[in-house]
């Protein structure tokens, strides 16, 4: 056997080797693919849109979807409200995320407006003398009139009088009783060119008329031919259409918003294609009460007379850049009565549900104050049935005590005594009930506070020892189920009532104080608990005294 044969055996011999090493250490699943050792095998396949439905191989759910593999979760603990989705489910949610990004938001708020006249150019006319309307130049509201055109003949006996007075001021030629008159005549809204008149023909005027004193539009007519006016009487107003006001409705939230000289558009729904630009030219102070919105006025030139009073429209006004802040999609907020919420997505199929702070709104964006980091990814679309699930899981999380909070607790349970001593007064008893009620004073073991509670007395305590209005000392236990019974009693100057004898109690109280032992009366300090001294009344007066109670029980 020469050298190249040997080397063709022994690749071959090493190929059949490696093939077969390789079958012994992986695993063929069932449709035919292998598995390495180190990968991952699904526990179950399940429906993607039906959590019960569950089978242990790969196929189809009832609605024709292919199950999705599920793993067993990894040693890694997430936090309360992760969620976990298979990429599976996750295509077919058509779920899409977007990047937290930092800017500066400029909102566009878009609202609507009544076009109206100009209100600065808007004339009324009124007459300054009483008369007769003889005749009316102008019909009805909507008539164009033109500067200088007569608007109506009036017959005034007050202007014919102040006629006459000028022509005898002419007469006399006294230049300081012509100048009275004709002032008095410009009071009264004679025109110029009357005055010129009765100057050069010496002749008085009877009728008068009166000129439009600008161009524009009868805005308002409420007079006729024959009518009788007087001084103040609102007769007409002319408005103008080459300037014209558009007030506008914007919601309170969005009030402080809007400043004035930002800039609007304005479009019209019977000029489509058609936009006029202008600006915010003053806000008014006070809100509307009944709509909770605020006005803007914005002024529009209107040489061609498109816009006309009382016409509907749509406006967007751009207003001011803010701040840098974090900028989100505004699809991506989600609003509930109380608060805001986003759904993170952490990656691999993990998202969670997060509480934000929300700034201003845009048409697109959201301004967050607090709760994201920039860079983050956020759930645009499908983000309630994620949230909805993030919020189920965090509470379900919330409501299982941890295992060292479960352990702290009976620590503190072991801690706090089942048993203490306390001084209390008897309220009420009632002894078919075996149950007492005492006024006690604070318990510091059980961080009790001095109250009045209900007992029941156990069986070793007398009842027929204890009164109303009684003071003693009592010791109330803690038993298993949570509940306090009053396990032994010692009234001042008399032995303890109860399982323990009167010895043995006193030793504890002497002995100072561990659990379940009774603190020194000398150290209350109050003289109705104190134990009798040698000035109290003897053995046999006590005795004597505690018969007399006796008989006034029975009586």
């Amino acid at each position: 056997m020469n050298t190249l044969t040997k080397v063709l055996l022994g690749s071959t011999v090493g190929a059949l080797l490696g093939v077969s090493g390789f079958w012994l250490l992986s695993d063929v699943n069932e449709n035919g693919t292998t598995a390495t050792e180190g990968e991952r095998q699904p526990l179950y396949w399940v429906a993607p849109m039906d959590a019960e439905y569950r089978r242990d191989k790969p196929g189809k759910s009832p609605m024709g979807m292919d199950l999705v593999p599920v793993y067993e979760e990894g040693s890694g603990k997430d936090e309360p409200g992760t969620v976990k989705i298979s990429p599976v489910v996750v295509n077919n949610l058509g779920v899409r995320t977007a990047r937290v990004d930092s800017g500066r938001l400029q909102p566009e708020v878009r609202t609507v407006g009544y076009v109206q006249y100009s209100e600065n150019r808007l004339v009324h006319v009124n007459p300054r003398v009483e008369g007769w309307i003889e005749k009316l130049y102008v019909e009805a509201v909507g008539d164009p009139v033109k500067k200088g055109e007569p608007l109506y003949t009036l017959y005034s006996p007050t202007l014919v009088n102040a006629q006459e007075e000028l022509l005898m001021a002419l007469k006399r030629d006294n230049s300081v009783a012509v100048g009275a008159a004709v002032d008095q005549l410009l009071a009264l809204n004679l025109p110029q060119n009357e005055i010129d008149r009765v100057r050069e023909t010496r002749r008085i005027n009877q009728h008068i008329t009166f000129a439009a004193p600008q161009s524009g539009v009868l805005e308002n007519l409420s007079v006729r031919e024959g009518m009788f006016i007087k001084p103040g009487t609102n007769m007409m107003s002319i408005g103008q259409l080459e300037h014209i006001w558009v007030i506008g409705e914007v919601f309170e939230r969005q009030a402080n918003l809007v400043s004035e000289g930002d800039p609007v558009r304005m479009r019209l729904d019977y000029l489509p294609g058609r936009e006029w630009l202008g600006q915010v030219d003053y806000l008014y102070p006070s809100l509307n009460a009944e709509t909770r919105t605020a006005q803007v006025r914005v002024h529009f030139h209107n040489p061609d007379g498109f816009l006309k009073p009382g016409m509907f429209a749509q406006m967007v006004i751009e207003t001011e850049a803010g701040a840098e802040t974090l900028l989100i999609p505004r699809e991506a907020l989600i609003r509930t009565g109380s608060q805001a919420r986003v759904v993170l997505a952490l990656g691999e199929g993990r998202f969670r549900s997060v509480v934000v702070e929300v700034g201003r709104v845009g048409e697109r964006q959201v301004e967050i104050l607090a709760g994201l980091n920039e860079g983050e990814r956020l759930v645009t679309s499908a983000q309630f049935l994620i949230d909805s699930e993030s919020s189920k899981t965090a509470d379900l999380e919330r409501m299982t005590p941890r295992p060292d909070q479960s352990e702290q607790a009976s620590v503190e349970e072991d801690i706090e005594p089942s048993s203490t001593w306390v001084s209390a007064r008897v309220l009420s008893l009632m002894p078919d009930h075996r149950m007492a009620t005492l006024e006690h004073e604070p318990i510091p073991d059980w961080d009790w506070p001095a109250m009045t509670m209900d007992f029941m007395v156990e069986e070793g305590v007398s009842m027929e020892d204890l009164e109303p209005g009684m003071r003693l000392h009592v010791q109330i236990v803690k038993d298993s189920g949570g509940d306090y019974r009053l396990s032994q009693v010692h009234i001042p100057g008399e032995g303890s009532t109860g399982d323990t004898e009167s010895s043995e109690m006193d030793h504890s109280q002497h002995e100072g104080g561990g659990q379940g032992s009774m603190p020194e009366q000398s150290e209350k300090g109050h003289d109705e608990m104190s134990m009798p001294d040698h000035d109290s009344m003897s053995q046999d007066a006590m005795e004597h005294d505690h018969h007399d109670k006796e008989e006034h029980r029975h009586d």
